[in-house]
């Protein structure tokens, strides 16, 4: 767990030498990254940062992929312009630091987003994904808005919410086996609460011997042996987006 020292040990990981096949745009007061599909679509899901920002090219990469499968992707800077954390910060100012960018804290945000996607892009069924700080983040809206189709949290969770196991639209949880952000303790108290108090879909899965950051942070090309469960985890968000939207 996480330490004193270093209170969420989020490693940077395998940073990508990525540009984007998307551009930057202005959402009224939210900049956001925007990658279109190769054709027309109703469908759109909102992708949400890590700790990293939204410019981290992991998760454009991401982006790009979600919108290779068929849906307009939007990764919007839910820091408004704060500057990200950086691997070269003092971890013991992480909670400083992450005081003015809350992860549910981003309602005004996601409504503006949400109302481009519907009257800019013609999307009428909308997920969301997110990773690390995003992944709260998914756990969150899929609490509070009914309307969003699907959500797939990656590494993330709530802990501290009376409603949290309160789900409104179908959710898939991701884990690591050995994420030191998350114990598998937390992991286990999530899944059985919610069979008792979900009154949505939903699904926790947990990837043997994988680490904190695994799906978007891990470069499969230089990480052979997880590989196999790189690709499936992102198998896993493309199927539960598609069963649902």
């Amino acid at each position: 767990m996480a330490n004193e020292a270093k209170p969420c040990p989020c490693d940077i990981g395998d940073r990508m030498e990525y540009g984007g096949l998307g551009q930057e745009v202005q959402i009224q007061h939210v900049k956001a990254y925007v990658v279109k599909p190769p054709a027309a679509s109703e469908k759109a899901v909102i992708v949400i940062q890590d700790i990293f920002g939204w410019g981290l090219p992991n998760t454009r990469y991401m982006a790009d992929m979600l919108s290779a499968n068929g849906y307009t992707a939007v990764v919007p800077d839910f820091f408004l312009g704060k500057e990200p954390w950086s691997p070269s910060h003092d971890w013991s100012k992480f909670q400083e630091w992450l005081e003015d960018k809350k992860p549910t804290n981003i309602n005004k945000e996601v409504d503006v987003v949400l109302k481009f996607l519907r009257e800019q892009c013609g999307a009428s069924r909308i997920a969301t994904v997110g990773f690390c700080w995003g992944g709260v983040a998914t756990h969150h809206l899929a609490l509070q808005y009914p309307d969003i189709k699907a959500g797939v949290s990656v590494y993330g969770i709530i802990r501290d919410r009376e409603d949290r196991y309160e789900l409104k639209s179908p959710t898939l949880f991701i884990f690591a086996e050995k994420d030191e952000v998350i114990p598998l303790d937390q992991v286990t108290v999530l899944e059985k609460n919610l069979h008792d108090k979900s009154s949505a879909d939903f699904q926790v899965k947990i990837f043997p011997g994988q680490t904190h950051g695994f799906v978007h942070r891990k470069r499969d090309d230089i990480n052979p042996a997880d590989k196999p469960l790189i690709e499936e985890a992102r198998l896993d968000m493309l199927n539960w987006l598609r069963q649902y939207m």
